[in-house]
């Protein structure tokens, strides 16, 4: 017999007994397995008499058999009471005496929720819309052609676009303050590289110049020991360095990887590059509306040890970026904390996800998996291989089925909500904050 009690919104308490019988039979089997190939001294293999198996071996097989007795005890319990169960069960032996009967145990451990979705029909989903336009490849030519512009000395004045060579030196209140000095500085202006007053008080200046001027750090600002103050900076301008920008030609479209340099080729990899890139950002942006909608309409309490899981991986995510990018020392870790809301969203969209997917028949289907891996693959040099790597790795394909049912979620969102339209702004989709 067995009873379960609800000791937390998501926690339960289980409640049962083990036959002491049932376990010694278990013992006694163990034991005999074990000396068909126990090598103990003075005794051949398949010859160990069981009181000294028991006595070498019995404390392991012990703690082994009552360690599955309480498993599948487990397992049976909470079938029999029709639970899902969400996390490791903590098992409390209660009684172990060897002359009672039954074995007293109770297995502490989280179910998982039942999710309820609210008025979805209700609800309104924004959905992102942009169609290509040729001035957009235009707009990406004329970006591609600035990144590869050549800097030419000028006595000109300083202006945006331009690259200035320079000393600084910034004093708060009269003193030197950290970060605040530089010597042979780069930076091109117009960038958003440095703080707007900072490049502010460099345009007008020309090479060979010394200008002081007061610079207003942000309250927001990332160095707490000067944010929202004013701070007084004085620039000696060394070099100024107007940008030469390369022509659209045959030997621009060779640089860019067109072997025969036809220009109107470059354009049409550009028009490409552009659709893929603009129907991916699309696609990701509706889809965190639709996730929005989904997180609003359901009010669900989440198992802590998924929740707790999630944020362990999310954190050794992040350790292993920080290390290949070279900003991680050996054995840093990070606060849990800083990753328990996102950990807490993506285990309640996981949960709202998977009985979407139940509920409503969204399950991804060949056809659908294979259109998007082939769309996927279009971006790399050799599709068909990165196809073909796919289908030979299942976990690799278990990652596509797992795109194209959220991709049937959202769709369903999208059908269900009420969807309000917007068009996108290109370099706001695309990212180009100081296009």
């Amino acid at each position: 017999m067995s009873n379960v009690e609800s000791i937390g919104v998501l926690e339960r308490r289980l409640n049962a007994s083990i036959p002491q019988q049932q376990l010694n039979g278990e013992i006694e089997v163990r034991l005999k397995r074990l000396g068909r190939t126990a090598k103990v001294h003075g005794f051949r293999p398949g010859k160990v008499p069981l009181n000294i198996l028991r006595q070498q071996y019995g404390a392991q097989v012990h703690q082994d058999a009552i360690g599955d007795a309480l498993q599948r005890s487990f397992v049976e319990a909470v079938n029999q009471h029709g639970l899902r169960v969400a996390s490791r069960p903590d098992f409390e032996i209660k009684s172990i005496d060897p002359a009672t009967e039954q074995i007293e145990f109770s297995a502490t451990f989280e179910i998982y929720p039942e999710v309820v979705l609210g008025n979805i029909e209700a609800e309104s989903v924004q959905r992102v819309t942009y169609s290509m336009t040729e001035a957009d490849v235009d707009r990406t030519i004329a970006t591609l052609l600035k990144q590869r512009a050549v800097f030419e000395v000028t006595d000109s004045a300083a202006k945006n676009t331009d690259q200035v060579t320079l000393d600084f030196n910034g004093t708060l209140d009269g003193e030197p303050f950290e970060g605040g000095q530089a010597k042979d500085f780069k930076l091109v202006l117009g960038l958003g590289r440095m703080l707007s007053d900072f490049e502010a008080g460099i345009i007008g200046m020309k090479a060979g110049e010394t200008k002081s001027f007061d610079v207003n750090f942000p309250e927001e600002y990332h160095g707490k020991h000067v944010a929202g103050k004013r701070t007084v900076f004085t620039i000696m301008l060394h070099l100024v360095e107007s940008p030469r920008l390369p022509e659209l030609n045959a030997e621009f479209a060779k640089a860019m990887g067109i072997g025969d340099g036809d220009v109107e080729k470059l354009r049409a990899e550009i028009r490409k590059n552009i659709g893929l890139e603009i129907e991916r950002r699309l696609k990701l942006r509706n889809k965190d509306s639709a996730m929005d909608v989904l997180i609003n309409v359901v009010q669900m309490d989440v198992p802590k040890a998924m929740v707790e899981a999630e944020a362990q991986g999310l954190m050794q995510q992040t350790l292993d970026e920080m290390k290949q990018r070279g900003s991680s020392m050996p054995g840093m870790t990070l606060p849990l904390n800083l990753f328990t809301e996102r950990a807490q969203r993506r285990v309640k969209l996981g949960l709202i996800l998977i009985d979407l997917v139940k509920r409503h028949d969204l399950g991804a289907t060949p056809a659908q998996i294979r259109t998007l891996l082939l769309d996927y693959a279009q971006s790399f040099d050799h599709p068909d291989e990165v196809v073909k790597w796919h289908y030979n790795n299942p976990e690799r394909l278990r990652e596509v089925e797992n795109m194209v049912l959220e991709d049937n979620v959202v769709s369903w969102v999208m059908n269900t909500a009420k969807v309000v339209d917007k068009v996108a702004e290109f370099n706001e989709l695309m990212g180009n904050v100081n296009a």
